[in-house]
């Protein structure tokens, strides 16, 4: 069974080069800023060799939107949850693409723009996955009206 990181071990992990970009710690996760969130997803997968991009998913915190990346270690056989806050009172949420580290984020990146309206700078395609171009809004926002 895969080991699930807490949240004082993933720290423990980016202490080295990454501490001052640690906003906060939950139980099972660690949230960082997005300023220079490129470096430390690549040291994750290269150093720390957390190779498999799980899934990318974002949360509608009403006051804020959160990207959520859930990243796997086949060879320690464990998993770790990193949270990028964006869109500070719904206005513009962007995170910095991570394509150039996980090949695999393109249509995840693709369906979170969709249904919540997350940009991702450095994305090489950011249109609609799921729905029509001309489709007014993001359905999964909390603040979506039909």
């Amino acid at each position: 069974m895969t080991k699930v990181l807490s949240g004082s071990e993933i720290e423990d992990i980016l202490s080295s080069s990454f501490n001052n970009q640690i906003e906060s710690l939950g139980n099972d996760y660690v949230q960082i800023s997005n300023e220079k969130s490129l470096d430390l997803f690549n040291y994750l997968k290269i150093e720390q060799k957390y190779e498999l991009l799980s899934s990318v998913t974002s949360v509608d915190r009403i006051s804020h939107f959160e990207v959520v990346y859930h990243l796997t270690s086949l060879q320690k056989n464990e998993s770790l949850v990193i949270k990028i806050n964006c869109g500070e009172g719904r206005i513009d949420p962007k995170v910095k693409s991570v394509i150039s580290v996980w090949r695999g984020a393109e249509l995840q990146e693709r369906e979170i723009y969709d249904l919540m309206g997350i940009m991702f700078e450095g994305h090489p395609n950011m249109k609609r996955l799921l729905l029509w171009e001309n489709f007014e809004g993001h359905p999964l926002r909390k603040d979506f009206v039909s």
